[in-house]
């Protein structure tokens, strides 16, 4: 089936024939999508495919090319194969990424990352040093799993400079932020990734070449706000953390735990980076070759995955006195919130297979074509008002790929030129926090900042960490 020219003469287009009927049904499709999310509060995985579903009758698909025949449905329903096609490459790096994280976390990892910062740069440069665990931390651990387990580290550095928490906690979220945006293993670049067939490693070379430069811009800007707007430590949340910590400080009492080394957090953490970057750059460099091909297996996302969660449940875990029981509580935990992330992936990917087949997309495409602007900025801009709008990165993120995905297909790009694409998608799903999202609740109320300093510094810093990811990759694919 030809998405150019699509057969159907069904559902809306024999009242508006042709291209204009696709366009309606598009704009129709994201403005019922905005709405459940937005008014009816229905969940996104469930308002994604209830979209996705409508869009595809609407545009003239059948019942069986939607969901197939009970006797051959695999075959030939859009639905399976857009959820199966998504989910198949990425539930597997999110579910070893997320194992990982949580790894780290209960281990004490972070804290360790964040004292040897503390320490070598001094309390001068506090606010560097948080701005760089949030960084390197923010690899393997979701960004709200980053905020609860750093933010005790925020309130006492806080506490003992007297300064305003935005000192320290905004270099902190803006670190966090630029790994969640931009970086694998994160649900968002993994997600984009998958439904633009871009190999990982060019991800994550493009993540670090685009994301480094935007939050130093964001780091700057917080060092601005905070000295310009106090807020005081948050007596509640330090209690609380104090509280917390005299716990698991009891429970370790009797144990036989060994300190976690600083060099052991940075191997596990920069393992699975360093195999996925190699097994890219051999592709490029190195003839077909048994060397080629051993780099390339152990480069796999999901070799490189599995080998640093088990260098990881080893050294963090074993080799300290872990049981194999407690190595498997934490990682089975772990993965209670990944369901709807994964969810709402596959019914992006869903809602994506239905605009390809139904010729929606390709609609969109001539359309967007004809407004002249270069492909990166559409998706940038798309992703920026559907994240807006919406709250949800996530959703912009996999609601954007549907919609420009015809506009690279077939045109012969790279694949780094597509990974600056998705760094453009992912910079634009991160723009203007607000109360829509549920990020900016956390950050609020577990730093104690008020609902109008909020807006002033982290949204204003999500802003500029947006905008400046999005003028770098823009740059760059002037060059790829």
């Amino acid at each position: 089936m030809n998405p150019a020219t699509p057969p159907h003469t069904g559902g809306l287009l024999h009242l508006i024939p042709g291209t204009a009927g696709l366009l309606t049904v598009a704009a129709l499709g994201i403005a019922v999508l905005l709405l459940l999310i937005i008014k009816v509060r229905l969940q996104p995985f469930v308002a994604l495919l209830a979209v996705s579903i409508g869009v595809g009758l609407a545009a003239g698909l059948s019942v069986t090319e939607l969901f197939g025949t009970v006797q051959k449905s695999a075959a030939t329903s859009v639905i399976e194969t857009g959820m199966g096609g998504i989910l198949g490459h990425v539930a597997i790096i999110i579910g070893l990424g997320t194992m990982l994280g949580a790894i780290l976390e209960v281990s004490g990892g972070a804290e360790v990352l964040s004292s040897r910062l503390l320490g070598l740069f001094g309390e001068k440069r506090a606010p560097l040093a948080m701005g760089l665990t949030g960084l390197i931390f923010g690899i393997p651990v979701f960004f709200d799993v980053g905020i609860f387990v750093l933010a005790p580290i925020v309130y006492a550095a806080a506490k003992r400079s007297g300064k305003s928490i935005l000192l320290y906690c905004m270099p902190l979220l803006a670190g966090l932020s630029m790994t969640h945006a931009f970086l694998p293993p994160h649900p968002g670049p993994v997600a984009a990734a998958g439904l633009l067939h871009v190999s990982l490693g060019w991800v994550i070379l493009m993540g670090a070449l685009v994301g480094l430069p935007a939050v130093l811009a964001a780091w700057a800007y917080a060092g601005w706000i905070g000295r310009r707007l106090f807020v005081a430590v948050p007596q509640d949340m330090v209690e609380a953390a104090e509280e917390a910590r005299a716990k698991v400080a009891a429970e370790r009492s009797g144990g036989s735990e060994a300190p976690v080394a600083l060099s052991t957090v940075l191997l596990i953490i920069g393992t699975p980076l360093v195999l996925i970057l190699a097994a890219t750059f051999s592709s490029i460099a190195l003839d077909a070759s048994t060397l080629r091909s051993v780099i390339e297996f152990f480069g796999s996302p999901f070799v490189a995955l599995t080998i640093a969660l088990l260098l990881a449940y080893w050294l963090l875990g074993i080799r300290r006195g872990w049981s194999r029981k407690s190595l498997e509580q934490v990682s089975t935990s772990s993965l209670k919130p990944v369901g709807n992330i994964l969810l709402v992936v596959g019914a992006g990917g869903v809602f994506g297979a239905v605009l390809k087949v139904s010729g929606v997309a390709q609609a969109l495409s001539d359309t967007f074509h004809d407004v002249g602007l270069p492909v990166i900025v559409l998706a940038y801009l798309i992703s920026l008002v559907l994240r807006v709008a919406q709250g949800s990165a996530t959703v912009a993120i996999v609601t954007t790929v549907g919609i420009v995905l015809p506009l690279v297909e077939g045109g012969g790009h790279s694949q780094a030129f597509l990974a600056l694409v998705i760094m453009a998608i992912s910079a634009g799903s991160i723009f203007a926090s607000h109360v829509n999202d549920g990020g900016f609740w956390i950050v609020s109320k577990y730093f104690g900042i008020s609902e109008r300093d909020t807006l002033k510094s982290w949204t204003v810093l999500e802003s500029v960490l947006s905008l400046a990811g999005f003028v770098v990759a823009a740059l760059l694919s002037l060059f790829v």
